[in-house]
């Protein structure tokens, strides 16, 4: 985890977070390596991108499709989860007993797996 944990908080220091001063690290392990993004905000509030998605953008551009561990890093007293339309994007990649570490600046603070994210996620079987 400690590879996934400097990978994230490095991530979340170079976040573009002028506005809410909220700053995002996520990492996501494959099975070729670890890819890292961070939130990046904008002054018109819905063109931000979630640290989430700026490290699965990071893991398709390199050719990789399957997560296999997340972990999501801020400063906040209670661990932060990755909001709903991340949650859609990490079950996109990630199989539903992958876990994803919720992480403050001092380190782990839970455990959850993706499925458990989000009851009723939409699926490739919904298109069938």
């Amino acid at each position: 985890m400690e590879d996934l944990f400097e990978a994230a908080r490095i991530a979340r220091e170079n976040a573009h977070a002028p506005y809410s001063k909220f700053k995002v690290g996520a990492a996501l392990r494959t099975p070729s390596g670890i890819f890292a993004g961070c939130n990046v905000e904008n002054i018109a509030y819905p063109e931000g991108t979630c640290a989430e998605a700026g490290a699965i953008a990071a893991m398709c551009a390199a050719g990789e499709r399957k997560i296999t561990e997340v972990l999501v890093i801020a400063d906040s007293p209670v661990p932060i989860t990755p909001c709903g339309g991340c949650r859609q994007k990490l079950a996109e990649f990630a199989d539903c007993d992958v876990t994803l570490i919720l992480a403050g600046l001092d380190g782990e603070a839970g455990r959850m797996k993706v499925g458990d994210l989000l009851p009723g996620t939409f699926t490739s079987e919904h298109l069938e």
